[in-house]
């Protein structure tokens, strides 16, 4: 049976991930029936779309994860079910990590504004642009399945030594830790650098079109908001890639070196804000997404509202 903190986890777990669902499927939904009443759809739609639905995938592997981890925790020591777990979340938060990574790069050449011929060529070629850099993370997670296997294997060691209450060698555990915060570094590093660059380059021509406002006393300034709209974007996107880089660390010095049940559990509903939260912050940021959200409160009310004198 499980414990009280279980309990206690399963619950706040089911809500994040019920919240994440409606979230995720609601971006689906609402970019689903546009592209059915034009018959296309813009750029930003698009990538919202395979982030929504990657993120769906990402908090089904979270749930079977956490149910595991609270019902059947042994399992971890069967080599497939272990593997096939760590496939499908490796490929899942890749293709989250690097869609956010084009959502943010697409924000930059959409808003900024630079002179450079450079810019210009790449900001006329942006579907091209866009499609180079999840092409280009290919790479990186062929390397990354290389390493898995190898990483696996040390967690699939971990709980059947866990299981037998064998002692695990310290320093075995740092180097094998060592390793593995090498290789997500390595892994997270580019996209986040990217990110990180489109936030500091949407900075910089900010504070160019302000000066330019300020030469003209340009009294409406639609622009300057659009600017402030993608930084918050960008800047809130980043937030989550260090929260979610920080569950993944925390996840391994937890089960390697303090070995804490209690603790893994805390990490992995840390873990689930970031597909589940973003979701939000990204139809309240969306023009489109947020009138539909606000259309369907309405509607809600109002059913509510008609629902009530008959219940009474």
């Amino acid at each position: 049976m499980p414990s009280r903190i279980e309990n206690a986890f399963l619950v706040a777990a089911a809500g994040e991930l019920i919240t994440g669902m409606l979230g995720n499927g609601f971006i689906v939904l609402v970019n689903c029936i546009d592209l059915v009443k034009n018959l296309k759809l813009s750029t930003a739609d698009c990538i919202l779309t395979g982030l929504a639905l990657s993120r769906i995938i990402l908090l089904c592997i979270i749930l079977l994860d956490s149910l595991l981890m609270v019902f059947w925790q042994h399992l971890y020591a069967i080599d497939k079910l272990a593997k096939f777990i760590s496939v499908f979340w490796t490929l899942s938060n890749h293709l989250t990590t690097w869609i956010v990574t084009c959502l943010n790069v697409f924000y930059f050449f959409k808003i900024a504004n630079f002179s450079h011929p450079c810019f210009t060529w790449l900001r006329w070629r942006i579907s091209r642009v866009l499609l180079v850099l999840p092409l280009g993370s290919l790479f990186l997670l062929f390397f990354n399945f290389e390493l898995l296997d190898t990483f696996t294997n040390f967690w699939v060691n971990l709980y059947q030594r866990h299981e037998r209450n064998s002692t695990w060698s310290l320093d075995v555990s740092k180097t094998l830790y060592l390793n593995s915060l090498i290789v997500f570094s390595f892994i997270y590093l580019i996209p986040f650098l990217l990110s990180l660059a489109s936030l500091l380059l949407l900075f910089l021509s900010l504070m160019r079109h302000i000066r330019n406002v300020q030469r003209n006393s340009s009294s409406r300034d639609f622009r300057t908001e659009a600017h402030k709209r993608a930084m918050k974007m960008v800047m809130s996107s980043l937030l989550l890639s260090m929260v979610n880089f920080t569950s993944i660390l925390l996840t391994g010095w937890f089960s390697l070196l303090l070995q804490n049940h209690q603790a893994n559990l805390a990490v992995l509903l840390l873990s689930t804000l970031v597909p589940s939260g973003h979701s939000f912050i990204l139809i309240l940021g969306n023009n489109k997404l947020r009138q539909a959200a606000l259309g369907l409160l309405w509607h809600l009310n109002c059913h509510l509202k008609m629902v009530k004198p008959f219940a009474s």
